[in-house]
């Protein structure tokens, strides 16, 4: 547990240092994520990462934090103005930098709980490990808009492994939160790291295949590329079709970006 959280640490450190030294007009500048700030994603990121330590303190603040935020929903507000209400005006620097210090303590709880323990969240119960690797994952997803924006091509390490697993073992609610059946056998899996290892999952197979970057796998599956902007080699109806609409994350169905709609900005 203690290196899943470490992977949470290092990843929202690294995009901490990639916002911290931006001035107000850089924090308002707007992502290819319908129209985020670079301000709405520290926010938000800020937001749940406290909600995972609410869940994980089990004392009911979690509950009394998420009812809260469907009865704003039942009265025609937003996620984002309910965030916003939540954080009592807090924006700007002084964001990131609560932000920055909720990243450390979310890291260390984390680090101390028990992989198994059961959390409360917005759907079913999960495990504490199953909710740091989240966090991890929204971190990385919503990540890529800030990089994207900043024109800064980011430089993955192999934590990136949390999130191909997560990938993976989503293949069957891709389909299900759209209403369908999985289709069997789920295709092989065989990735580059960011180190140049090798990873590879399911059974082997010729005919249902993923094979490149396990970067560019972990952008589909968070939908942060389209697969046709990627290099990935998708061979078979299964792989085609699961390629075609991963998703990793809970929620409603999302559909992926358009084709060349998400680009890491060229900055002259």
């Amino acid at each position: 547990m203690k290196t899943l959280a470490n992977d949470f640490l290092d990843e929202s450190q690294a995009l901490h240092a990639l916002v911290a030294p931006l001035d107000d007009a850089g924090l308002n500048q707007e992502t290819a994520f319908k129209a985020w700030t670079v301000e709405r994603v520290v926010q938000h990121l800020h937001v749940w990462n406290m909600a995972a330590l609410m869940s994980l303190k089990g004392d009911g603040s979690f509950e009394t934090y998420y009812a809260q935020l469907e009865n704003r929903r039942r009265s025609g507000g937003t996620m984002g103005t309910f965030e916003q209400e939540w954080l009592t005006g807090l924006s700007g620097r002084d964001l990131v930098s609560a932000w920055r210090d909720g990243i450390t303590e979310t890291a260390e709880r984390f680090s101390q709980a028990e992989p198994s323990a059961r959390v409360k969240w917005a759907g079913p119960d999960m495990s504490a490990r199953s909710s740091i690797t989240a966090r991890l994952m929204e971190t990385w997803a919503h990540g890529q808009e800030v990089y994207d924006v900043l024109g800064v091509v980011r430089r993955n390490g192999d934590r990136i492994r949390n999130i191909v697993v997560l990938g993976n073992n989503t293949y069957g609610w891709t389909f299900k939160v759209r209403g369908e059946a999985a289709s069997e056998p789920r295709p092989h899996l065989r990735l580059t790291a960011p180190s140049g290892d090798v990873w590879l999952y399911n059974d082997p197979s010729e005919n249902e295949l993923i094979e490149g970057l396990a970067e560019e796998f972990c952008q589909v599956v968070t939908q942060t590329r389209n697969i046709g902007d990627t290099n990935l080699k998708v061979i078979g109806a299964n792989a085609q079709n699961w390629m075609s609409k991963a998703q990793c994350f809970a929620g409603d169905a999302e559909a992926p970006p358009p084709v060349g709609s998400r680009k890491t900005a060229v900055r002259s």
